[in-house]
């Protein structure tokens, strides 16, 4: 090839990648306004980006809520430490796992005192980065510590039932997520409470 087909194929490229541009301007550049349908699907995907930031928002405060509880639990009976840690370990993990890829909230006030719980907790398992923002303080922990299981297994199961209802509106790959953390809610609720008889 000659030079000067060589800058004819250049010039040419450059003239047919500025006319390309040209059209990609937006209406006040003088490109083409988006279409009716355009305009529809992103409307559409802000509302499922807000609808999937919400169902989030929630599943984090959820499990939150029940780390909280775990603390409370730990704080009023040291005694349960071998036993609640390894479960407040998961709960954290699943708070954690929840909460990426899209959570916003901020942390609760009395989120640090509620995690005061014994150091056998509180230094294996790092706050979780995402909370909640304050929601009504925890319910006192039962002075009993059979009682207290109770509650905390109560409270795993209601997080648990909460993840589940979020599965009918959550995308696939959250969904599953959320199956995952449900399915481990159920099991520390039944190894807080049945699991201890056996």
């Amino acid at each position: 090839m000659t030079t000067t087909g060589r800058r004819a194929l250049l010039v040419a490229g450059a003239a047919a990648g500025a006319a390309a541009l040209a059209g990609c301007g937006s209406p006040s550049d003088g490109g083409t306004p988006p279409s009716a349908a355009e305009q529809e699907a992103r409307r559409e995907a802000e509302r499922v980006a807000r609808a999937e930031a919400e169902l989030r928002r929630r599943a984090v405060t959820s499990a939150h809520g029940l780390l909280e509880r775990y603390d409370a639990t730990l704080a009023a009976h040291p005694a349960l430490a071998p036993r609640l840690t390894p479960l407040r370990r998961s709960v954290a993990a699943h708070a954690t796992a929840l909460g990426e890829g899209g959570t916003t909230a901020t942390p609760a006030p009395d989120s640090a005192k509620a995690s005061a719980a014994p150091s056998a907790a509180s230094s294996t398992t790092p706050p979780a980065t995402a909370t909640t923002p304050a929601g009504p303080a925890p319910a006192p922990v039962p002075a009993e510590p059979r009682a207290a299981l109770k509650e905390l297994a109560a409270a795993a199961r209601a997080a648990a039932d909460e993840h589940t209802t979020a599965l009918l509106t959550a995308p696939p790959e959250y969904a599953r997520l959320l199956a995952s953390v449900a399915a481990a809610g159920a099991a520390h609720a039944y190894l807080l409470t049945e699991g201890a008889r056996a």
